[in-house]
């Protein structure tokens, strides 16, 4: 590739950097990123999510995410990873 030297010019992380020496697609799935490494969220965790949600949603003087963390049945979840489900959602 000529214009290899321009991406030289851009930071870019070990998995990325791999995939330019061994050409695009390279990595197999789940391989090199983070995101890969979050469990996907089911239908019926979400559905939870949802209830506990608009459980707690009305609850004043109380942090709404501690709430749902604390009744969510599927352990292993972080606070950051259920405030960006909420956001998708």
């Amino acid at each position: 590739n000529k214009k290899a030297f321009v991406e030289l010019l851009f930071w870019k992380s070990p998995a990325a950097a791999c995939e330019m020496t061994k050409g695009y697609s390279s990595l197999q799935e789940g391989e090199g990123t983070t995101r890969s490494r979050v469990p996907p969220w089911t239908p019926q965790e979400e559905q939870e999510l949802r209830e506990l949600y608009w459980k707690y949603k009305e609850v004043e003087g109380g942090d709404i995410i501690s709430a749902i963390l604390a009744h969510l049945p599927t352990a292993g979840r972080t606070r950051r990873q259920v405030v960006k489900q909420l956001v998708r959602m």
